[in-house]
Protein backbone atom coordinates (compact mmCIF):
# COMPACT_ATOMS: atom_id res chain seq x y z
CA UNK A 1 0.00 0.00 0.00
CA UNK A 2 1.44 3.65 -1.69
CA UNK A 3 0.29 6.41 1.30
CA UNK A 4 0.67 10.16 -0.41
CA UNK A 5 3.37 11.96 2.08
CA UNK A 6 1.53 15.31 2.62
CA UNK A 7 3.07 18.36 4.56
CA UNK A 8 2.10 19.73 7.85
CA UNK A 9 1.00 23.09 6.37
CA UNK A 10 -2.34 23.89 6.66
CA UNK A 11 -3.90 25.50 3.03
CA UNK A 12 -5.14 29.04 3.67
CA UNK A 13 -8.00 30.29 5.01
CA UNK A 14 -8.80 26.89 5.96
CA UNK A 15 -10.79 27.51 9.65
CA UNK A 16 -9.00 26.09 12.48
CA UNK A 17 -12.34 24.43 13.82
CA UNK A 18 -11.20 21.01 12.82
CA UNK A 19 -7.51 21.72 15.02
CA UNK A 20 -4.00 21.27 13.04
CA UNK A 21 -3.79 17.23 13.94
CA UNK A 22 -5.00 16.02 10.92
CA UNK A 23 -2.94 18.44 8.59
CA UNK A 24 -0.29 15.88 9.87
CA UNK A 25 -1.27 12.75 8.38
CA UNK A 26 0.36 11.17 5.81
CA UNK A 27 -2.98 10.76 3.82
CA UNK A 28 -4.41 13.20 1.78
CA UNK A 29 -7.59 14.69 3.51
CA UNK A 30 -10.01 16.56 2.10
CA UNK A 31 -13.46 18.00 4.10
CA UNK A 32 -16.42 18.90 2.26
CA UNK A 33 -19.90 19.99 3.36
CA UNK A 34 -23.24 18.61 2.47
CA UNK A 35 -23.64 20.92 -0.33
CA UNK A 36 -19.99 19.94 -1.66
CA UNK A 37 -18.02 22.63 -0.97
CA UNK A 38 -14.19 21.98 0.37
CA UNK A 39 -13.99 23.17 3.69
CA UNK A 40 -10.80 21.77 4.38
CA UNK A 41 -8.48 20.31 2.46
CA UNK A 42 -4.45 19.16 3.34
CA UNK A 43 -1.33 19.68 1.67
CA UNK A 44 -1.13 15.51 0.72
CA UNK A 45 -4.52 16.35 -0.88
CA UNK A 46 -4.06 19.71 -2.44
CA UNK A 47 -1.00 17.85 -4.34
CA UNK A 48 -3.30 15.08 -5.24
CA UNK A 49 -6.00 17.21 -6.89
CA UNK A 50 -4.69 20.48 -7.95
CA UNK A 51 -6.95 23.06 -7.35
CA UNK A 52 -8.74 21.81 -4.08
CA UNK A 53 -8.64 24.69 -2.11
CA UNK A 54 -11.59 25.90 0.97
CA UNK A 55 -14.58 27.45 -1.25
CA UNK A 56 -13.71 25.17 -4.06
CA UNK A 57 -16.72 22.68 -5.32
CA UNK A 58 -15.31 19.26 -4.68
CA UNK A 59 -17.04 18.19 -7.96
CA UNK A 60 -14.83 20.26 -10.10
CA UNK A 61 -11.54 19.47 -8.89
CA UNK A 62 -11.90 15.53 -7.41
CA UNK A 63 -13.09 12.47 -9.67
CA UNK A 64 -16.81 12.05 -10.06
CA UNK A 65 -17.00 8.65 -8.16
CA UNK A 66 -15.74 10.47 -4.87
CA UNK A 67 -17.94 13.43 -5.70
CA UNK A 68 -20.88 10.42 -6.01
CA UNK A 69 -19.83 9.17 -2.78
CA UNK A 70 -19.88 12.55 -1.23
CA UNK A 71 -23.47 13.47 -2.42
CA UNK A 72 -24.63 9.87 -1.03
CA UNK A 73 -22.52 9.91 2.42
CA UNK A 74 -23.99 13.77 3.59
CA UNK A 75 -26.84 12.82 3.64
CA UNK A 76 -26.52 9.10 5.04
CA UNK A 77 -27.88 7.96 8.56
CA UNK A 78 -25.25 9.16 10.81
CA UNK A 79 -25.98 5.84 13.10
CA UNK A 80 -24.76 3.62 10.27
CA UNK A 81 -20.85 3.50 9.16
CA UNK A 82 -20.07 4.54 5.77
CA UNK A 83 -18.22 2.21 3.91
CA UNK A 84 -15.01 3.39 1.88
CA UNK A 85 -15.55 3.38 -2.24
CA UNK A 86 -12.72 2.74 -4.39
CA UNK A 87 -11.96 4.75 -8.00
CA UNK A 88 -9.47 5.47 -10.49
CA UNK A 89 -7.74 8.69 -10.45
CA UNK A 90 -4.82 9.29 -13.23
CA UNK A 91 -2.95 6.30 -12.95
CA UNK A 92 -3.31 5.42 -9.44
CA UNK A 93 -6.16 3.45 -7.67
CA UNK A 94 -7.87 5.27 -4.63
CA UNK A 95 -9.66 3.87 -1.91
CA UNK A 96 -11.97 6.64 0.12
CA UNK A 97 -12.95 6.24 3.52
CA UNK A 98 -15.72 8.66 4.76
CA UNK A 99 -15.86 10.13 8.45
CA UNK A 100 -19.47 11.90 8.58
CA UNK A 101 -19.74 14.52 11.40
CA UNK A 102 -22.38 16.15 13.18
CA UNK A 103 -22.57 19.37 11.27
CA UNK A 104 -22.86 17.41 7.94
CA UNK A 105 -19.34 18.21 6.82
CA UNK A 106 -17.78 14.94 5.54
CA UNK A 107 -14.13 14.30 6.18
CA UNK A 108 -12.29 11.79 3.32
CA UNK A 109 -9.01 9.83 4.02
CA UNK A 110 -7.83 8.87 0.74
CA UNK A 111 -5.51 5.86 0.47
CA UNK A 112 -3.54 4.72 -2.56
CA UNK A 113 -4.20 0.88 -3.28
CA UNK A 114 -2.95 0.66 -6.10
CA UNK A 115 -0.13 -1.42 -5.15
CA UNK A 116 -3.30 -3.44 -2.67
CA UNK A 117 -5.03 -3.96 -5.86
CA UNK A 118 -2.42 -5.14 -8.38
CA UNK A 119 -1.43 -7.66 -5.80
CA UNK A 120 -4.71 -8.98 -5.31
CA UNK A 121 -5.22 -9.14 -8.99
CA UNK A 122 -1.70 -11.10 -9.41
CA UNK A 123 -2.87 -13.20 -6.38
CA UNK A 124 -6.10 -14.01 -8.39
CA UNK A 125 -4.34 -14.66 -11.46
CA UNK A 126 -2.16 -17.02 -9.50
CA UNK A 127 -4.68 -18.73 -7.75
CA UNK A 128 -6.62 -19.43 -11.30
CA UNK A 129 -3.87 -20.69 -13.13
CA UNK A 130 -2.91 -22.76 -9.99
CA UNK A 131 -6.20 -24.13 -10.08
CA UNK A 132 -5.73 -24.68 -13.89
CA UNK A 133 -2.94 -26.51 -13.38
CA UNK A 134 -3.82 -28.81 -10.86
CA UNK A 135 -7.07 -29.68 -12.96
CA UNK A 136 -4.73 -30.03 -16.10
CA UNK A 137 -2.80 -33.06 -14.00
CA UNK A 138 -6.18 -34.49 -13.15
CA UNK A 139 -7.73 -34.76 -16.66
CA UNK A 140 -4.12 -35.69 -17.93
CA UNK A 141 -3.35 -38.41 -15.30
CA UNK A 142 -7.32 -39.87 -15.73
CA UNK A 143 -5.76 -41.78 -18.72
CA UNK A 144 -2.36 -43.73 -20.22
CA UNK A 145 -3.47 -43.42 -23.44
CA UNK A 146 -0.89 -41.65 -25.37
CA UNK A 147 -3.40 -40.27 -27.99
CA UNK A 148 -6.31 -39.16 -25.00
CA UNK A 149 -3.14 -37.88 -23.64
CA UNK A 150 -2.35 -35.22 -26.41
CA UNK A 151 -6.22 -34.44 -26.82
CA UNK A 152 -6.15 -33.22 -23.44
CA UNK A 153 -3.09 -31.77 -23.59
CA UNK A 154 -4.23 -29.52 -27.34
CA UNK A 155 -7.84 -29.24 -25.76
CA UNK A 156 -6.61 -27.11 -22.76
CA UNK A 157 -4.25 -25.17 -24.12
CA UNK A 158 -6.63 -24.47 -27.32
CA UNK A 159 -9.38 -23.40 -24.71
CA UNK A 160 -7.26 -21.25 -22.26
CA UNK A 161 -3.46 -20.59 -23.55
CA UNK A 162 -4.29 -19.54 -26.95
CA UNK A 163 -6.56 -19.74 -29.76
CA UNK A 164 -5.02 -22.98 -31.56
CA UNK A 165 -2.53 -25.27 -30.23
CA UNK A 166 -0.39 -27.76 -32.02
CA UNK A 167 1.44 -30.75 -30.45
CA UNK A 168 4.01 -32.30 -32.24
CA UNK A 169 5.20 -35.82 -30.98
CA UNK A 170 8.96 -37.53 -31.20
CA UNK A 171 9.35 -38.68 -34.74
CA UNK A 172 8.16 -42.07 -35.73
CA UNK A 173 10.99 -42.62 -38.73
CA UNK A 174 10.48 -40.14 -40.90
CA UNK A 175 6.98 -39.43 -39.44
CA UNK A 176 6.04 -37.09 -37.15
CA UNK A 177 2.36 -37.70 -35.24
CA UNK A 178 0.95 -34.30 -34.68
CA UNK A 179 -2.33 -33.54 -32.74
CA UNK A 180 -4.13 -29.94 -33.76
CA UNK A 181 -7.36 -28.44 -31.60
CA UNK A 182 -8.66 -24.81 -32.40
CA UNK A 183 -10.73 -23.14 -29.26
CA UNK A 184 -13.45 -25.63 -27.86
CA UNK A 185 -13.55 -27.74 -31.46
CA UNK A 186 -12.35 -31.50 -31.15
CA UNK A 187 -8.84 -32.27 -32.06
CA UNK A 188 -7.26 -33.67 -34.98
CA UNK A 189 -4.81 -36.39 -35.59
CA UNK A 190 -2.81 -36.96 -38.36
CA UNK A 191 1.10 -38.18 -39.61
CA UNK A 192 2.79 -35.58 -41.24
CA UNK A 193 6.46 -35.47 -42.65
CA UNK A 194 7.85 -32.13 -41.70
CA UNK A 195 10.69 -30.17 -41.33
CA UNK A 196 11.02 -29.06 -37.95
CA UNK A 197 13.75 -26.58 -38.46
CA UNK A 198 10.87 -23.98 -40.44
CA UNK A 199 9.54 -23.07 -37.34
CA UNK A 200 12.24 -21.37 -34.94
CA UNK A 201 12.94 -23.26 -31.68
CA UNK A 202 10.44 -26.71 -32.75
CA UNK A 203 13.37 -28.25 -33.94
CA UNK A 204 15.39 -27.48 -30.18
CA UNK A 205 11.91 -27.71 -28.23
CA UNK A 206 12.17 -31.61 -29.51
CA UNK A 207 15.32 -32.18 -28.40
CA UNK A 208 14.68 -31.00 -25.12
CA UNK A 209 16.63 -27.87 -24.81
CA UNK A 210 15.05 -24.45 -23.42
CA UNK A 211 12.62 -22.63 -25.83
CA UNK A 212 13.51 -19.30 -27.53
CA UNK A 213 11.58 -16.06 -26.73
CA UNK A 214 7.87 -15.45 -28.73
CA UNK A 215 9.64 -12.60 -30.05
CA UNK A 216 12.03 -14.60 -32.18
CA UNK A 217 9.38 -16.26 -34.10
CA UNK A 218 8.09 -14.22 -37.35
CA UNK A 219 3.97 -15.53 -37.55
CA UNK A 220 4.19 -14.98 -41.60
CA UNK A 221 6.92 -17.25 -41.59
CA UNK A 222 5.58 -20.42 -40.44
CA UNK A 223 4.63 -22.79 -42.78
CA UNK A 224 1.30 -24.05 -43.57
CA UNK A 225 1.36 -27.53 -41.63
CA UNK A 226 1.76 -25.44 -38.24
CA UNK A 227 -1.27 -23.58 -38.47
CA UNK A 228 -4.25 -25.79 -37.78
CA UNK A 229 -7.11 -26.30 -39.90
CA UNK A 230 -10.02 -23.74 -38.72
CA UNK A 231 -8.10 -20.52 -37.34
CA UNK A 232 -9.68 -18.03 -39.09
CA UNK A 233 -7.44 -14.88 -39.05
CA UNK A 234 -3.35 -14.33 -39.55
CA UNK A 235 -1.46 -15.43 -36.80
CA UNK A 236 -0.32 -12.82 -34.56
CA UNK A 237 1.57 -14.45 -31.80
CA UNK A 238 3.43 -18.09 -31.38
CA UNK A 239 5.43 -19.55 -28.22
CA UNK A 240 7.17 -22.93 -28.83
CA UNK A 241 7.47 -25.17 -25.74
CA UNK A 242 9.33 -28.38 -24.72
CA UNK A 243 6.84 -31.12 -23.62
CA UNK A 244 9.79 -32.83 -21.18
CA UNK A 245 9.44 -36.25 -19.87
CA UNK A 246 10.72 -38.70 -18.39
CA UNK A 247 14.67 -38.74 -19.60
CA UNK A 248 13.61 -38.55 -23.24
CA UNK A 249 11.48 -35.59 -24.65
CA UNK A 250 7.92 -36.46 -25.01
CA UNK A 251 7.57 -33.55 -28.11
CA UNK A 252 6.67 -30.14 -28.18
CA UNK A 253 3.62 -27.87 -28.25
CA UNK A 254 2.89 -24.64 -30.90
CA UNK A 255 0.53 -22.32 -29.09
CA UNK A 256 -0.98 -19.85 -31.86
CA UNK A 257 -2.90 -16.52 -31.57
CA UNK A 258 -4.48 -14.76 -33.90
CA UNK A 259 -3.45 -11.15 -35.09
CA UNK A 260 -6.66 -9.34 -33.33
CA UNK A 261 -5.38 -10.61 -30.10
CA UNK A 262 -3.00 -9.65 -27.58
CA UNK A 263 0.54 -11.44 -27.97
CA UNK A 264 2.19 -13.47 -25.71
CA UNK A 265 3.76 -11.61 -22.84
CA UNK A 266 6.52 -12.52 -21.06
CA UNK A 267 4.41 -14.19 -17.81
CA UNK A 268 2.52 -16.17 -20.62
CA UNK A 269 5.08 -17.60 -21.44
CA UNK A 270 6.12 -18.51 -18.28
CA UNK A 271 2.90 -19.67 -17.66
CA UNK A 272 2.77 -21.99 -20.65
CA UNK A 273 6.06 -23.63 -19.78
CA UNK A 274 4.82 -24.84 -16.89
CA UNK A 275 1.69 -26.38 -18.54
CA UNK A 276 3.95 -27.83 -21.21
CA UNK A 277 5.77 -29.43 -18.29
CA UNK A 278 2.42 -31.47 -16.72
CA UNK A 279 1.73 -32.22 -20.40
CA UNK A 280 5.10 -33.81 -21.34
CA UNK A 281 5.48 -35.67 -17.67
CA UNK A 282 2.00 -37.03 -18.24
CA UNK A 283 2.76 -38.10 -22.07
CA UNK A 284 5.83 -39.66 -20.93
CA UNK A 285 3.89 -41.82 -18.52
CA UNK A 286 1.74 -43.09 -20.87
CA UNK A 287 3.93 -43.51 -24.15
CA UNK A 288 6.21 -46.03 -21.12
CA UNK A 289 2.93 -47.67 -20.01
CA UNK A 290 2.00 -48.21 -23.93
CA UNK A 291 5.56 -49.75 -24.27
CA UNK A 292 5.35 -52.03 -21.30
CA UNK A 293 2.19 -53.15 -22.14
CA UNK A 294 3.33 -54.16 -25.75
CA UNK A 295 5.99 -55.21 -24.06
CA UNK A 296 3.79 -57.35 -21.77
CA UNK A 297 1.32 -58.59 -24.29
CA UNK A 298 4.46 -59.70 -26.41
CA UNK A 299 5.71 -62.09 -23.77
CA UNK A 300 2.30 -63.13 -22.36
CA UNK A 301 1.02 -64.22 -25.47
CA UNK A 302 3.28 -67.42 -25.05
CA UNK A 303 2.28 -67.54 -21.41
CA UNK A 304 -1.44 -67.65 -22.22
CA UNK A 305 -3.60 -70.88 -22.96
CA UNK A 306 -3.88 -71.71 -26.36
CA UNK A 307 -7.04 -71.83 -28.34
CA UNK A 308 -7.99 -75.61 -29.18
CA UNK A 309 -9.82 -77.23 -31.53
CA UNK A 310 -10.37 -80.53 -33.34
CA UNK A 311 -6.72 -82.31 -34.34
CA UNK A 312 -6.55 -85.05 -36.51
CA UNK A 313 -10.40 -86.61 -35.66
CA UNK A 314 -10.39 -86.04 -32.16
CA UNK A 315 -11.89 -83.02 -30.01
CA UNK A 316 -9.59 -81.15 -27.50
CA UNK A 317 -11.16 -78.22 -25.16
CA UNK A 318 -9.57 -76.47 -22.37
CA UNK A 319 -10.62 -73.79 -19.72
CA UNK A 320 -8.62 -71.91 -17.28
CA UNK A 321 -9.82 -69.65 -14.62
CA UNK A 322 -6.60 -67.79 -12.60
CA UNK A 323 -6.92 -67.39 -8.80
CA UNK A 324 -7.48 -63.47 -9.49
CA UNK A 325 -9.88 -61.99 -11.56
CA UNK A 326 -7.77 -59.61 -12.44
CA UNK A 327 -4.92 -62.21 -13.83
CA UNK A 328 -4.54 -63.38 -17.06
CA UNK A 329 -2.09 -65.90 -16.29
CA UNK A 330 -0.57 -68.05 -13.27
CA UNK A 331 0.84 -72.00 -12.03
CA UNK A 332 -1.87 -73.98 -14.08
CA UNK A 333 -1.74 -74.55 -17.87
CA UNK A 334 -2.18 -76.76 -20.37
CA UNK A 335 -1.02 -77.77 -24.09
CA UNK A 336 -1.96 -79.64 -27.14
CA UNK A 337 1.10 -80.40 -30.26
CA UNK A 338 -0.71 -81.58 -32.77
CA UNK A 339 0.80 -84.56 -34.87
CA UNK A 340 2.73 -83.94 -37.85
CA UNK A 341 -0.16 -85.94 -39.88
CA UNK A 342 -2.75 -88.27 -39.34
CA UNK A 343 -2.14 -91.61 -37.92
CA UNK A 344 0.55 -90.57 -35.56
CA UNK A 345 0.20 -89.37 -31.98
CA UNK A 346 -1.09 -85.72 -30.35
CA UNK A 347 0.29 -85.18 -27.32
CA UNK A 348 -1.75 -82.79 -24.65
CA UNK A 349 -0.29 -81.79 -21.28
CA UNK A 350 -2.13 -80.35 -18.45
CA UNK A 351 0.40 -79.33 -15.20
CA UNK A 352 0.46 -77.53 -11.95
CA UNK A 353 2.99 -75.54 -10.83
CA UNK A 354 3.41 -74.79 -7.22
CA UNK A 355 2.48 -71.35 -6.61
CA UNK A 356 0.41 -68.73 -8.32
CA UNK A 357 0.68 -65.35 -9.67
CA UNK A 358 3.55 -64.10 -12.28
CA UNK A 359 6.68 -66.52 -10.69
CA UNK A 360 4.73 -69.53 -11.04
CA UNK A 361 3.36 -68.14 -14.82
CA UNK A 362 6.97 -67.68 -15.46
CA UNK A 363 8.40 -71.81 -14.54
CA UNK A 364 5.02 -72.19 -15.99
CA UNK A 365 6.35 -70.29 -19.62
CA UNK A 366 9.72 -72.94 -19.11
CA UNK A 367 8.14 -76.09 -18.71
CA UNK A 368 6.04 -75.16 -21.78
CA UNK A 369 8.88 -74.45 -24.20
CA UNK A 370 11.10 -77.05 -23.13
CA UNK A 371 8.53 -79.75 -22.95
CA UNK A 372 8.08 -78.25 -26.60
CA UNK A 373 11.49 -78.80 -27.27
CA UNK A 374 11.22 -82.30 -25.94
CA UNK A 375 7.88 -83.23 -28.64
CA UNK A 376 11.10 -86.02 -30.71
CA UNK A 377 10.76 -87.91 -27.61
CA UNK A 378 7.40 -87.75 -26.79
CA UNK A 379 6.42 -91.45 -27.75
CA UNK A 380 8.50 -92.23 -24.19
CA UNK A 381 6.52 -90.60 -21.62
CA UNK A 382 9.27 -91.44 -18.65
CA UNK A 383 11.92 -90.86 -20.86
CA UNK A 384 10.34 -87.14 -21.50
CA UNK A 385 9.68 -86.58 -18.05
CA UNK A 386 13.04 -87.72 -16.48
CA UNK A 387 14.63 -85.08 -19.06
CA UNK A 388 11.98 -82.18 -17.85
CA UNK A 389 12.99 -83.44 -14.20
CA UNK A 390 16.22 -82.22 -14.54
CA UNK A 391 16.07 -79.50 -15.88
CA UNK A 392 13.57 -78.08 -13.76
CA UNK A 393 16.41 -79.29 -10.90
CA UNK A 394 19.29 -77.54 -12.68
CA UNK A 395 17.50 -74.27 -12.86
CA UNK A 396 17.06 -71.35 -10.34
CA UNK A 397 13.56 -71.70 -9.44
CA UNK A 398 12.75 -74.11 -5.92
CA UNK A 399 8.99 -74.80 -7.23
CA UNK A 400 7.65 -78.43 -8.39
CA UNK A 401 5.05 -79.01 -10.42
CA UNK A 402 2.95 -81.70 -11.60
CA UNK A 403 1.64 -83.10 -15.06
CA UNK A 404 -0.12 -85.06 -16.71
CA UNK A 405 1.02 -86.54 -20.52
CA UNK A 406 -1.54 -88.13 -22.94
CA UNK A 407 0.08 -89.28 -26.26
CA UNK A 408 -3.49 -89.33 -28.73
CA UNK A 409 -4.40 -91.40 -32.10
CA UNK A 410 -7.34 -92.13 -33.31
CA UNK A 411 -7.96 -95.10 -34.78
CA UNK A 412 -11.37 -95.79 -37.16
CA UNK A 413 -14.06 -94.51 -34.54
CA UNK A 414 -12.50 -94.89 -31.24
CA UNK A 415 -9.36 -93.00 -29.78
CA UNK A 416 -6.21 -94.22 -27.99
CA UNK A 417 -4.73 -92.61 -25.33
CA UNK A 418 -1.29 -93.64 -23.49
CA UNK A 419 -1.67 -91.36 -19.63
CA UNK A 420 1.12 -90.50 -18.04
CA UNK A 421 0.62 -89.13 -14.47
CA UNK A 422 3.76 -87.28 -12.60
CA UNK A 423 2.59 -86.84 -8.91
CA UNK A 424 -0.86 -85.21 -10.63
CA UNK A 425 -4.85 -86.64 -9.97
CA UNK A 426 -5.34 -89.02 -12.45
CA UNK A 427 -7.42 -87.89 -15.63
CA UNK A 428 -11.47 -89.07 -15.25
CA UNK A 429 -12.95 -91.44 -18.23
CA UNK A 430 -16.68 -90.52 -18.82
CA UNK A 431 -18.30 -93.44 -20.41
CA UNK A 432 -21.07 -93.26 -23.32
CA UNK A 433 -23.21 -94.83 -20.14
CA UNK A 434 -22.50 -92.25 -18.00
CA UNK A 435 -20.02 -94.05 -15.81
CA UNK A 436 -16.74 -92.77 -14.80
CA UNK A 437 -13.55 -94.43 -14.10
CA UNK A 438 -10.01 -93.20 -13.29
CA UNK A 439 -7.09 -93.72 -15.25
CA UNK A 440 -4.58 -96.20 -13.69
CA UNK A 441 -1.95 -93.73 -13.72
CA UNK A 442 0.59 -92.31 -11.10
CA UNK A 443 4.52 -91.20 -10.76
CA UNK A 444 6.32 -88.49 -8.59
CA UNK A 445 6.04 -85.27 -9.37
CA UNK A 446 8.74 -82.95 -11.45
CA UNK A 447 11.32 -80.54 -10.16
CA UNK A 448 11.41 -82.12 -6.33
CA UNK A 449 13.65 -85.66 -6.51
CA UNK A 450 16.51 -86.19 -8.51
CA UNK A 451 14.89 -90.17 -9.65
CA UNK A 452 11.39 -89.84 -11.02
CA UNK A 453 9.12 -92.76 -11.35
CA UNK A 454 5.75 -92.97 -13.64
CA UNK A 455 3.28 -95.41 -14.90
CA UNK A 456 1.56 -95.03 -17.95
CA UNK A 457 -2.39 -95.94 -18.29
CA UNK A 458 -3.73 -97.09 -22.14
CA UNK A 459 -7.09 -96.21 -22.22
CA UNK A 460 -9.82 -96.22 -25.58
CA UNK A 461 -12.27 -93.96 -25.81
CA UNK A 462 -15.62 -94.70 -28.00
CA UNK A 463 -17.69 -92.24 -29.69
CA UNK A 464 -19.24 -89.88 -27.39
CA UNK A 465 -16.70 -90.59 -24.56
CA UNK A 466 -14.45 -88.06 -22.63
CA UNK A 467 -11.22 -88.06 -21.16
CA UNK A 468 -11.28 -84.94 -18.38
CA UNK A 469 -7.89 -84.02 -17.00
CA UNK A 470 -8.02 -81.58 -14.26
CA UNK A 471 -5.98 -79.39 -11.42
CA UNK A 472 -6.39 -79.60 -7.79
CA UNK A 473 -7.68 -76.07 -7.97
CA UNK A 474 -11.29 -77.78 -9.07
CA UNK A 475 -11.23 -80.28 -6.84
CA UNK A 476 -10.16 -77.70 -3.65
CA UNK A 477 -12.04 -75.06 -4.40
CA UNK A 478 -14.16 -73.88 -1.19
CA UNK A 479 -17.41 -73.09 -1.59
CA UNK A 480 -20.54 -74.23 -0.46
CA UNK A 481 -23.19 -72.41 1.93
CA UNK A 482 -20.60 -71.74 4.76
CA UNK A 483 -17.75 -71.36 1.92
CA UNK A 484 -15.25 -74.03 4.06
CA UNK A 485 -16.35 -77.25 1.89
CA UNK A 486 -14.33 -78.44 -0.60
CA UNK A 487 -15.96 -79.09 -4.25
CA UNK A 488 -14.20 -82.83 -3.75
CA UNK A 489 -14.02 -85.49 -6.55
CA UNK A 490 -17.03 -87.01 -5.65
CA UNK A 491 -19.10 -84.01 -7.14
CA UNK A 492 -16.50 -83.85 -10.32
CA UNK A 493 -17.49 -87.14 -10.77
CA UNK A 494 -20.87 -86.33 -10.74
CA UNK A 495 -20.89 -83.38 -12.95
CA UNK A 496 -18.65 -85.13 -15.56
CA UNK A 497 -21.42 -88.25 -15.40
CA UNK A 498 -24.24 -86.05 -16.41
CA UNK A 499 -21.48 -85.20 -19.50
CA UNK A 500 -21.86 -88.16 -21.13
CA UNK A 501 -21.71 -87.77 -25.02
CA UNK A 502 -21.39 -84.43 -24.72
CA UNK A 503 -18.70 -82.78 -26.78
CA UNK A 504 -15.68 -81.57 -25.19
CA UNK A 505 -16.24 -78.19 -25.29
CA UNK A 506 -19.46 -78.73 -23.64
CA UNK A 507 -17.91 -81.02 -20.68
CA UNK A 508 -15.33 -78.11 -19.95
CA UNK A 509 -17.67 -75.34 -19.66
CA UNK A 510 -20.18 -77.60 -17.49
CA UNK A 511 -17.50 -78.17 -14.98
CA UNK A 512 -16.64 -74.58 -15.06
CA UNK A 513 -20.29 -73.53 -14.31
CA UNK A 514 -20.72 -75.41 -11.45
CA UNK A 515 -16.81 -74.92 -9.75
CA UNK A 516 -18.14 -71.26 -10.44
CA UNK A 517 -21.63 -71.75 -8.82
CA UNK A 518 -19.66 -73.38 -5.72
CA UNK A 519 -17.01 -71.03 -4.52
CA UNK A 520 -19.02 -67.73 -5.31
CA UNK A 521 -17.60 -64.98 -4.54
CA UNK A 522 -14.52 -66.99 -2.15
CA UNK A 523 -10.96 -67.29 -2.82
CA UNK A 524 -9.35 -70.33 -5.02
CA UNK A 525 -6.27 -71.54 -6.94
CA UNK A 526 -5.90 -71.81 -10.54
CA UNK A 527 -8.05 -73.77 -12.46
CA UNK A 528 -7.48 -75.69 -15.33
CA UNK A 529 -9.00 -78.82 -17.96
CA UNK A 530 -8.39 -79.83 -20.70
CA UNK A 531 -11.07 -82.25 -22.64
CA UNK A 532 -10.14 -85.51 -25.15
CA UNK A 533 -13.35 -86.64 -26.67
CA UNK A 534 -14.04 -89.17 -29.00
CA UNK A 535 -16.53 -87.38 -31.79
CA UNK A 536 -19.81 -88.98 -32.21
CA UNK A 537 -19.97 -91.17 -35.42
CA UNK A 538 -23.32 -91.70 -35.62
CA UNK A 539 -26.77 -90.45 -34.38
CA UNK A 540 -27.91 -91.20 -30.90
CA UNK A 541 -30.99 -92.86 -29.06
CA UNK A 542 -31.57 -91.72 -25.85
CA UNK A 543 -31.89 -94.41 -22.91
CA UNK A 544 -33.70 -93.54 -19.94
CA UNK A 545 -34.28 -90.07 -21.59
CA UNK A 546 -30.88 -88.54 -19.98
CA UNK A 547 -27.58 -90.71 -21.47
CA UNK A 548 -26.76 -91.75 -25.40
CA UNK A 549 -27.00 -95.67 -25.05
CA UNK A 550 -26.91 -97.53 -28.50
CA UNK A 551 -26.06 -96.21 -32.21
CA UNK A 552 -27.89 -96.43 -35.02
CA UNK A 553 -26.48 -95.33 -38.71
Amino acid sequence: MTIFQGTSAQPHGSPPSIGAAWMRAPYPVVVADAGGTIVEVNTAAAALFPGAACGAGLGEVAPAWLTDAHRRTAGSDLGSPAPPVTGRHDDTTLTAHPTPGADGNVVWWLVDDTARLLAQSELRDEQERTAFLAETSTRLLASLNVQRCMDVTVRLAAEHLADAALLVAPANGRQYPLAAGVGGDAPRHLTARIDPSSVPGLGEALQGFPPVPSRWIDPAALPAWAVPEGFGGPVGSVVVCPLPGHGVPAGALILLRRSDHAAFDASEEVFARLFAARAGSALSAARLYSEQADITATLMADLLPPALRQAHGVEFAGGYRASRDTERIGGDFYDVHPADEPGRETLAILGDVCGKGLDAAVLTGKIRNTLQALLPMADDHENMLRLLNGALLNSRHTRFATLVLASVVRRGGRVRLRLTSAGHPPPLIVRHDGSVEEAETSGTLIGALPRIRARTAHVDLAPGETCLMFTDGITEARGGPLGDVMFGEERLRAAVADCAGMPAEAVVERVQLLAAEWIGAGRHDDMALLAITAPQSAHLTPVDGRTPGRYTA
